[in-house]
């Protein structure tokens, strides 16, 4: 049997991983597969559980299983430290880690450089695993002060709770006043993808030397972003982070470290300009 890994999402449709994956399985001449699976989070145990009666080495978690996969998993230290995977592997049991961190802090560096060298207020916008991983990220590199702000208030408290005082909560009815002291502002909730309502936000508020990171790859230029480019604000696109997070999953699972080409690149962004219905088939 062929080994093959997988993303786990509920929804799991818009998920890009499968291109980028199976492009490097072709490009290192592995002979593996990588699929998608919907997984229910009611289901979801179980699933973990047959992970290698289906064949699976790994995989990778997105909405809404990055914070239950603990429970299921025996997460490294850094899984641990920011109360999320996105990354497991089987070696015996079933291991977790967090590729996320990395794969945002990569990515900003890339986009954005010296972005850290004057962040004293990022304002992180959602509170589900993606968030986390964010928050860990930037307190790992200085942040002087992060406020969280999620329509849902005990979800930010939880977070606030996990990562201590350098982290400060606001209701989401405040995001724009905050918008005015954020050196980073950064859009790890699901709105302004298909399907989402739309992130409403007043960008004009921040900081003509602010930084602009949306998690959101579908579509590839945000309504955030597009408004924060049309400020000149320097900006880091959630397609970026989605590459540079698979990179050590990929080395996990097949043991060959992978590389982003530009050719990956630009099919990628080829296939996010076809809609939606099509590019699903």
């Amino acid at each position: 049997m062929r080994p093959a890994a997988c993303v786990i999402g509920w929804p799991v449709e818009h998920s890009r991983s499968p291109l980028i994956h199976n492009y490097w399985l072709k490009a290192c001449r592995v002979a593996g597969e990588y699929r998608r699976e919907a997984v229910a989070p009611d289901r979801f145990r179980d699933f973990l559980q047959s992970l290698t009666a289906r064949g699976y080495v790994g995989a990778n978690l997105i909405f809404p299983h990055k914070e239950a996969a603990l429970a299921w998993s025996e997460p490294d230290d850094r899984a641990r430290a920011v109360g999320a995977a996105n990354t497991l592997w089987l070696d015996g049991l079933l291991r977790a880690t967090n590729t996320d961190v990395e794969g945002f802090l990569d990515n900003l560096d890339a986009c954005v450089p010296d972005w850290d060298g004057n962040c004293e207020t990022a304002v992180v916008l959602g509170a589900g695993g993606a968030a986390r991983a964010v928050v860990y990220g930037l307190l790992e590199r200085g942040a002087s002060r992060i406020v969280v702000i999620n329509r849902t208030p005990q979800r930010a408290q939880a977070i606030q709770r996990w990562f201590g005082s350098r982290v400060s909560i606001a209701a989401w009815e405040e995001r724009d006043h905050w918008l005015g002291r954020a050196k980073l502002l950064v859009n790890a909730t699901k709105l302004g993808m298909p399907g989402q309502p739309e992130l409403i936000l007043d960008v004009s508020r921040l900081p003509a030397d602010a930084a602009v990171a949306d998690l959101v790859y579908v579509p590839l230029v945000t309504p955030l972003l597009r408004s924060a480019m049309a400020r000149d604000l320097r900006t880091a696109d959630g397609l970026g982070m989605l590459l540079r997070q698979a990179v050590p999953q990929f080395r996990r699972w097949f043991g060959i470290k992978p590389e982003i080409t530009n050719e990956l690149r630009s099919r990628l962004e080829q296939n996010l300009s076809v809609p939606q219905s099509r590019s699903q088939q």
